[in-house]
């Protein structure tokens, strides 16, 4: 196997939240729009079907009108441990696809979130950093957190 560590990005967030919620938060449209996307992006899911070889298509609209269509198509779902999934811009063939897993780990009363995402070249994940991604995808997970804060507290209040 070749070494692929120049091409690759690891995101990882711990939170106070037990693992299949987290898990149902990524992987359920009704939820997945509440968070997903950077702050001040607004989320809306065209079609969801997590199953190897199902797609997630949406489009995160920016807070400057600017509309980023994306496609995700599932390789391995291993509920609620496990993603693995090929992300693209919303065409066929994009040179810019990547690979991400995402898992999520179990750790007492919190799940440890860790993205894993490998790039085609070297290149394409230099721009994708200089981009401003790795904040973007912080910010993401800031708002899965404040969201599943705000979940857990309203399902414990009901």
């Amino acid at each position: 196997m070749s070494d692929t560590s120049n091409r690759e990005l690891v995101m990882m967030r711990r939170f106070d939240a037990p693992r299949d919620l987290v898990f149902q938060a990524w992987t359920e449209r009704e939820q997945v729009d509440q968070w997903w996307g950077p702050t001040g992006f607004r989320n809306e899911t065209l079609e969801m079907d997590v199953r190897p070889g199902g797609m997630w298509r949406y489009i995160m609209h920016g807070p400057d009108g600017v509309d980023y269509p994306n496609r995700v198509v599932y390789c391995e779902v291993v509920a609620p441990e496990r993603l693995v999934y090929t992300h693209s811009s919303d065409i066929d063939n994009d040179a810019a696809a990547f690979q991400v897993t995402v898992t999520f780990s179990q750790q007492g009363d919190q799940t440890v979130l860790t993205m894993h995402f490998v790039f085609t070249t070297a290149a394409q994940r230099q721009a994708v950093v200089q981009y401003g991604a790795v904040e973007g995808g912080q910010q993401t997970l800031g708002r899965l957190a404040a969201y599943l804060t705000t979940n857990l507290i309203q399902s414990f209040a009901a």
